[in-house]
């Protein structure tokens, strides 16, 4: 089969991309597939012959129109056949707002929030409590994330956070364990514990080397594990993925899972999370990539 792969574009994530490429890359051509590198740069339209000459693309992006349903959209269009979720999935996704009003609706438990589009709106924040969680509401791999402890801090992590996006979340802080959930097709795979050096985790704690602790599967209780992976689908479902994706939850002391988001392009090599999950089940990176591949040529043919 010839694969092209979707790497780079002009995110604030395109290094973690180009990561993921280069790692899709090595493990399709070890499948034996043929390979060509695709990258959209600041316009799809520029590779549009290069991508009807595949029999699949594979979306290497993340964040910005790689993930936002922009490009979904268009490959859409051609009818080429893609990885991860369609259009509308993933704009709903790609809004963390929109997703927590969803997830809501689907009786799964998710901190308070509150959307924010204008500074002046900053005074009724404080009703939802302190310590409070402020993030871009579009954007990925933590960017933008800051904790705030009080009222005077709000405006400057609100314009920390405007940096990346027009509207931002501010969420209530929930002391407890990191945890996150891998799904290809319909099954949920081990539950894997982050242990952050920080007080949450950030993108440092997310890509510098031991800022952060990985442990798969998570030492849970079976009940609790398998209530994690029953939400993770549950959420997947009623958000409309496809092929797969990774859900993030905290669990408080009072062993509460609280969904926090999901993410519908996760990173995608050796040492990204939804790859360390899978490989705690006995399914190597190279196995990975295959059941993506054949969960998204399945579902397109």
């Amino acid at each position: 089969m010839k694969i092209g792969i979707l790497v780079g574009g002009i995110s604030s994530e395109k290094e973690v991309s180009i990561a993921s490429g280069k790692s899709i890359e090595f493990a399709c051509l070890a499948l034996g597939h043929k390979v060509q590198m695709l990258d959209p740069k600041d316009d799809i339209e520029n590779i549009k012959s290069s991508i009807m000459e595949t029999d699949l693309v594979f979306n290497g992006l993340h964040g910005g129109d790689g993930e936002n349903g922009k490009i979904s959209k268009f490959l859409e269009s051609l009818d080429v056949p893609f990885t991860g979720s369609d259009s509308v999935s993933s704009a709903i996704c790609m809004n963390k707002s929109k997703t927590k009003e969803i997830v809501s609706k689907n009786s799964i438990l998710t901190p308070d929030w509150l959307l924010v589009k204008h500074n002046d709106q900053l005074e009724s924040v404080g009703n939802l409590g302190f310590p409070l969680v402020v993030k871009p509401n579009d954007q990925g791999s933590t960017i933008g994330l800051s904790i705030v402890d009080s009222k005077s801090q709000l405006l400057g992590a609100y314009s920390l956070a405007r940096n990346f996006a027009d509207s931002i979340i501010f969420e209530r802080y929930i002391k407890g364990r990191e945890l996150t959930c891998s799904i290809i097709g319909d099954k949920a795979y081990p539950v894997l514990e982050i242990i952050p050096k920080k007080d949450i985790y950030d993108y440092e704690c997310k890509y510098t080397k031991g800022m952060s602790e990985y442990i798969c599967p998570a030492d849970l209780s079976e009940s609790i594990s398998l209530s994690i992976q029953d939400i993770s689908l549950k959420a997947h479902t009623a958000l409309g993925c496809r092929h797969y994706s990774r859900v993030d939850f905290l669990l408080d002391e009072n062993d509460n899972i609280w969904f926090l988001e999901i993410n519908t392009l996760p990173g995608m090599t050796e040492t990204s999370l939804l790859p360390k999950s899978l490989k705690s089940a006995g399914v190597s990176f190279n196995e990975v990539i295959e059941l993506i591949i054949n969960e998204a040529y399945g579902v397109s043919k």
